[in-house]
């Protein structure tokens, strides 16, 4: 018998010999493990995008993404909130920063983006409610090697920031005339006090010596001396209330009784009624109690309310003002025979900055702040109007019953 001959293979040489180096078991091997690691790799993307996902939509403000051409490519869940329209997918940036302008590149915080550089401005939109709102925003360009430049745009409501430090300026400027109504009722209480003291000495004279009354030239003089003596104290009076309007509130609470604010306003407004033929009627109630408050605050409330009701009334008419107490709360009402406001507004006149003043005689935040105070009282205003007859402005706090 022929001698078989033992050849000797390496692990290389048997592989090829039995076909393992192109076979479909070791293609399929591989493209298993390249399974595997796309796998892997979109489960990281998933994380990630879900992660992305949940910052991008906890962003309280509005975030839209305008691709090369200008146009909403995507935003978040506030941006519908602000702009339900104009932030639409497909919608082009000249929809919200430009509607009257295809293209305006100087204006347009977009297209300023997308030519490469990062814009902040600050504008006021009125939305599909009518109300009328500020806005800050900040673009900032995308750039990606592969694709396009894009934008990246944040919308930050700014209204109730505005509001608020035009009501801090408000404040410090009520603080500089109080700086100032100190100074000048010095210098006036003075002159006076000399005035209304001198008067009185004469007065007493006449009381005293009984043949100065029998001097026919001196008949008149007892009632103008006493004209004098009530119009300087009247006089005295009106600084006196000047100087409390005018004094920074401290924000302290305490009891205070809406007849005396009442009161403090129509003596600081009633020359308004002189000049302008506006008839005043006062229904106060007499035991009306008393409510816990910021005492500047609410003269603040019933100035407004009195201020616009005789800013309603052109060529005469009347304010009728009247308080009285029920059901734990203690109401106040400001009723004017004015001009009245339009039924599709009445809704608005809350809103801060909305005024039917003209130009430069309103910011349309007199209401706003009156509401405002209000609500941090505890109490509720209620408005009734009918155009061309007038308006009720109601203020119901709650009382103190003591």
């Amino acid at each position: 018998m022929e001698e078989i001959k033992r050849t000797k293979f390496d692990e290389s040489s048997l592989e090829r010999l039995l076909g393992l180096e192109s076979s479909k078991i070791g293609f399929y091997a591989e493209v298993k493990q390249k399974i595997q690691e796309l796998e892997a790799a979109n489960l990281g993307l998933r994380i990630k995008t879900n992660e992305l996902q949940a910052v991008f939509d906890a962003i309280s403000d509005g975030v839209v993404i305008y691709d090369h051409q200008g146009n909403v490519q995507h935003r978040n869940h506030v941006c519908p909130r602000l702009f339900p329209r104009e932030t639409t997918v497909g919608k082009s940036c000249a929809a919200l920063f430009h509607p009257d302008q295809r293209h305006a590149p100087s204006q347009c915080p977009v297209e300023q983006a997308l030519g490469g550089d990062t814009m902040q401005i600050s504008f006021t939109a009125t939305r599909n409610d009518g109300i009328t709102r500020y806005f800050d925003v900040t673009a900032t360009p995308i750039v990606d090697p592969k694709v396009e430049t894009r934008a990246l745009v944040f919308l930050r409501d700014v209204t109730d920031k505005r509001l608020h430090e035009l009501q801090l300026m408000q404040a410090e400027k009520m603080s500089s005339i109080g700086m100032l109504a100190a100074g000048v009722a010095h210098e006036i209480n003075n002159p006076l006090t000399s005035v209304a003291g001198y008067a009185e000495a004469l007065l007493r004279r006449f009381r005293t010596e009984p043949e100065l009354t029998e001097d026919p030239r001196l008949t008149d003089f007892r009632k103008y001396l006493e004209v004098i003596i009530r119009e300087s104290y009247r006089c005295k009076g009106i600084i006196d209330s000047l100087l409390t309007f005018s004094r920074k509130s401290d924000g302290s609470v305490g009891l205070v009784n809406v007849n005396d604010i009442l009161r403090e306003v129509l003596e600081l407004i009633r020359h308004k009624s002189r000049f302008e033929k506006i008839e005043i009627t006062e229904f106060l109630q007499q035991d009306l109690p008393a409510v816990k408050g910021d005492a500047s605050g609410l003269r603040q409330v019933f100035m407004n309310l009195t201020m616009n009701a005789f800013q309603a009334i052109e060529g005469g008419g009347t304010v009728e003002i009247s308080t009285f107490d029920q059901d734990g709360m203690v109401t106040a009402s400001i009723c004017d025979t004015g001009c009245g406001i339009p039924p599709e507004l009445l809704d608005q006149i809350w809103d801060p900055f909305f005024t039917t003043k003209e130009v430069g005689k309103g910011l349309g935040l007199g209401l706003a702040v009156t509401y405002n105070i209000i609500k941090k009282h505890g109490g509720e205003i209620h408005v009734e109007s009918k155009q061309g007859v007038g308006s009720k402005f109601t203020v119901r706090l709650p009382s103190c019953q003591q």
